[in-house]
């Protein structure tokens, strides 16, 4: 495993796009930390910035405070990328394969335009979490994204495939644009949640409105379709439970099922739970 220790705080951010178990791959020390990184409009090498050591293989451990390190894991495609603290900005964005573990919060845009693999976040996720880049047709298109915590606004946006679970809260917009795959939130679902969405599933296990009983303030171009409990249900909480994100609440109870955004094709759904 590579070990990475930053030297010192950063005043100006890092953008880190190297480091990753591709780049590291059957290099020496010395040729790891030659690779090049930018901070700020200057560039630079990884060794400026961080202390390395131990041995390359397809494990990397970031240790210290990353949360001003940009683009840990960019386009990853194996390995394992372990983050022990927070980590900025664009974490993961457009990763292929492997794991990467973050043990703090991860910044805007975390897993943007993810391809496969699995992204992990023990603490809370930022805006636009797993979402397109602006002006790109969609987002995330495969892997799984995971956060205990909450996440931020523009959960998901233009999402095409894969799966996003957020154990806390997201923010306004969560699903919007979402032409495909799965978002569950076991808080709070915030509003405007699947704003033009075509297709698609978003799994309100909380089901409720700001933290109060009743039925989810959704906008008036979903409609209510039925309760009931999908029989698909059961299986995913279990694959969920395998993956490591647990949701007990919602292993019994039944789900109110609305479909849109009739503004677009809609042939999205939003399950919201209920105990009934």
């Amino acid at each position: 495993m590579i070990v990475l220790t930053l030297r010192g705080a950063l005043d100006v951010p890092l953008e880190a796009e190297t480091v990753t178990p591709d780049a590291f791959a059957g290099q020496a020390l010395g040729a790891i930390e030659r690779l090049p990184v930018l901070q700020g409009n200057r560039p630079g090498r990884l060794g400026d910035f961080f202390a390395v050591s131990g041995r390359a293989d397809d494990r990397i451990r970031v240790a210290g405070d990353a949360a001003r390190v940009k683009y840990l894991g960019k386009g990853m495609t194996r390995g394992r990328l372990e983050v022990e603290g927070d980590a900025g900005m664009h974490v993961g964005a457009e990763m292929r394969g492997g794991e990467l573990v973050v043990g703090g919060d991860a910044g805007d845009w975390a897993g943007a335009e993810m391809r496969g693999g699995v992204l992990r976040v023990a603490g809370r996720a930022g805006h636009l979490l797993g979402a397109a880049y602006r002006g790109s047709p969609r987002g995330m298109r495969g892997g799984a994204i995971l956060v205990a915590g909450s996440a931020g606004h523009e959960t998901g946006a233009g999402m095409r495939r894969g799966l996003i679970a957020v154990g806390g809260d997201t923010g306004d917009f969560p699903g919007a644009s979402m032409l495909a795959g799965t978002i569950v939130v076991a808080g709070r679902l915030g509003i405007r949640a699947g704003a033009g969405m075509r297709r698609g599933t978003i799994l309100a296990l909380q089901g409720s409105d700001a933290g109060t009983p009743g039925p989810l303030a959704l906008l008036p171009t979903f409609v209510f379709d039925c309760e009931y409990r999908p029989a698909w249900i059961d299986v995913y909480l279990r694959e969920l439970a395998r993956l490591g994100f647990e949701a007990p609440g919602a292993a019994a109870g039944r789900f109110r099922r609305y479909s849109g955004d009739l503004v677009e094709l809609g042939k999205g759904e939003i399950l919201a739970w209920t105990s009934a």
